[in-house]
């Protein structure tokens, strides 16, 4: 089982802060601890309460061999999110979301065909076979389908479950994962709506250092279900 955090290791990381009091989402007001200078602070008790539930069903899935996709295309979560899942062999996304990634799954899965064509051709040379204009051209579709689906690359089928950083900035693949019924862990601030989520932890998704310790958790109850 990985190793819960500390309240002062949270407190230091920053997890507490939340938005401002107008900002607050009303469905969050179970997860506040009070107020300070107008501005909410999320109760930490809560916070690793919940994320002892969201590790224990990570591992459970894991343990099953289940996929889990890591999320966040928010500036400051993009390289941690990125390196966090491929720390521990996980497909992530961090470019613009492409609709219908979980309703239209098929589609996703020929942008990944054609990503891993490109890539192939590029490395063997068949692009030289072509003018500097289309190979201009060949280069800006790779890097277009390396930001939105190369990291999904090898994901063949829908995975068991979803991390995302900030589900109001992620509300397409939140929507998308409801439809399909895909269970979702996430990170909820306080002015966010939790029961989009079925395994919220209260924490704040704006500071790097908290993203990175609640995605990095996440990473290591992948590794631990895997030993």
């Amino acid at each position: 089982m990985t190793n819960l955090p500390s309240l002062e290791e949270l407190l230091k990381k920053g997890v507490h802060f939340g938005h401002k009091t107008s900002k607050r989402h009303p469905k969050m007001s179970p997860f506040i601890f009070t107020k300070r200078n107008g501005v909410h602070v999320i109760d930490l008790e809560a916070t690793v309460e919940k994320l002892q539930e969201a590790l224990a069903f990570v591992e459970k899935i894991v343990k099953a061999d289940g996929t889990i996709l890591f999320i966040g295309s928010k500036k400051q979560a993009k390289e941690v999110v990125k390196a966090a899942a491929e720390s521990c062999g996980m497909p992530y996304i961090i470019g613009r979301w492409l609709g219908g990634t979980f309703t239209n799954f098929d589609n996703i899965v020929n942008l990944t065909k054609k990503l891993d064509t490109l890539s192939k051709d590029k490395e063997e040379g068949v692009w030289e076979r072509y003018t500097k204009k289309e190979q201009v051209t060949l280069d800006k579709q790779l890097n277009k389908l390396e930001d939105t689906v190369g990291g999904i690359r090898k994901m063949k089928q829908l995975p068991q479950a979803v991390f995302v950083v900030d589900i109001k900035k992620e509300k397409t693949a939140v929507l998308e994962a409801n439809k399909v019924k895909l269970p979702i862990i996430a990170m909820t601030d306080t002015n966010t709506n939790p029961d989009f989520v079925q395994y919220p932890i209260p924490a704040n998704d704006d500071a790097i250092k908290s993203i990175e310790i609640m995605t990095g958790l996440i990473a290591q109850a992948v590794k631990e279900a895997r030993k």
